[in-house]
C-alpha cells in the first residue's frame, strides 16, 4: 500500500497544483476553434460541426475552448457560443471587444458574456471588420472603460484576461482595472521567432529549437546552438520582461496569437509560470495534415503535458 501511494504522489501533487494554479509549469492548452466555423460558413449547412469540434477537442487532450464571435459572424456565431457551454466540461474562454453588437443578435457582446458566464472573458479591442487581433489594449486611454467592464463581468463571477502587448507600462496599468489576468499579444513573438530560423544557417536550424534537443514541432527540433540561442534570446526577452511585469503586478498570464508548433516549445521554456496559451490558426492548419487529435497532442508535448 505505501509503496503504491509513493508512486502515486507525483500524480497527487500534479491534481492539486492544476486545481489550486500552484505548479508554475502548468500551461494550459485553449483551442481556438473559430477557424472550424469559418470552414463550416464558407459552403453553408453543418460540415464540419463546430459543436462536435468542441467536444471532440476536449475528448483528445485539449484544457480549455476558446471562440471570438465577431459582430459579422463571419466564423463563430453568437448562437455557437451559447450552444457550446454545455456540451463541453473544460475552461470555456469567449474572447471580444465588449463593445461589439451582434448583426443577429439583439444584445451585444457584453450581453452575450453575462448570458453564458463562461470561465473566462479575453477583452480584445479589435475594430469591426477586422481581419485578426493587431494590437493590445491602450490601457491608459481607456482605463476608466477597462475598470467598468471588468467590475461588470466579476461581478457575474467570470474570470476577465485583457490582451495586451508586451509592455511593461500597459501591464501594469492593466493591473489597476482590477482585471485578472493579461495575454501577451504574440504575433510579434512568433514573426521574429520565424525570421531568426529562417536567417540562421542550416547546421544551427531547428523547428523550434529547445534546449536538450527533445523533439516537439511539427519537424523535429534541435538543441539551441551559439548565434540561433543568443537571437531567439532576443527575441523572446520583451515577452520574458513582460511576464516578469505581470507576475510581480499580481495578475495571471495567458498568451496568444500566431503561436505555432514551430515557436510554442521555446515561449513555454522560457515563460513557465504562463496559465494559459490559446491557439486556433496554427492549430487547425496542423490538424488538415496530422488530424485534430495528433495535432493536439503534439501541443501538450511543447507544454510538457
Amino acid at each position: 500500500m505505501v509503496f503504491v501511494f509513493y508512486f502515486a504522489i507525483p500524480y497527487i501533487l500534479r491534481i492539486f497544483a492544476a486545481e489550486f494554479n500552484t505548479d508554475t509549469t502548468m500551461t494550459k492548452l485553449s483551442v481556438n476553434i473559430n477557424k472550424v466555423a469559418t470552414i463550416r460558413n464558407a459552403r453553408g449547412g453543418n460540415t464540419p460541426d463546430v459543436l462536435k469540434f468542441a467536444v471532440d477537442c476536449e475528448r483528445f487532450g485539449a484544457q480549455g475552448i476558446t471562440v471570438h464571435p465577431r459582430p459579422d459572424e463571419r466564423h463563430i456565431r453568437y448562437a455557437d457560443a451559447l450552444a457550446i457551454k454545455p456540451l463541453i466540461g473544460v475552461e470555456y474562454n469567449i474572447e471580444g471587444n465588449p463593445k461589439g453588437v451582434s448583426k443577429s443578435k439583439p444584445y451585444g457582446f457584453i450581453d452575450l458574456v453575462k448570458e453564458i458566464k463562461p470561465a473566462q472573458v479575453t477583452l480584445v479591442p479589435d475594430a469591426e471588420g477586422v481581419l485578426t487581433s493587431n494590437a493590445g489594449w491602450d490601457t491608459v486611454k481607456n482605463q476608466d472603460y477597462l475598470c467598468d467592464v471588468v467590475k461588470e463581468f466579476k461581478a457575474c463571477g467570470i474570470r476577465v484576461s485583457i490582451f495586451i502587448d508586451a509592455n511593461p507600462k500597459m501591464i501594469e496599468m492593466a493591473a489597476r482595472t482590477g482585471t485578472d489576468r493579461v495575454e501577451l499579444y504574440t504575433e510579434a513573438y512568433a514573426r521574429e521567432y520565424h525570421r531568426v530560423i529562417m536567417n540562421t544557417p542550416s547546421p544551427l536550424r531547428g523547428t523550434p529549437p529547445r534546449e536538450g534537443g527533445e523533439s516537439n514541432g511539427i519537424n523535429g527540433c534541435s538543441p539551441l546552438q551559439g548565434e540561433l540561442s543568443e537571437g531567439l534570446r532576443g527575441v523572446i526577452a520583451p515577452f520574458v520582461e513582460a511576464a516578469k511585469v505581470a507576475r510581480d503586478c499580481g495578475l495571471g498570464l495567458n498568451a496568444g496569437h500566431d503561436l505555432s508548433l514551430e515557436n510554442l516549445a521555446f515561449f513555454h521554456q522560457q515563460i513557465p509560470w504562463c496559465d494559459e496559451v490559446s491557439i486556433g490558426h496554427a492549430l487547425i492548419s496542423d490538424a488538415l495534415y496530422l488530424g485534430i487529435e495528433e495535432t493536439i497532442h503534439r501541443y501538450l508535448k511543447c507544454l510538457n503535458v
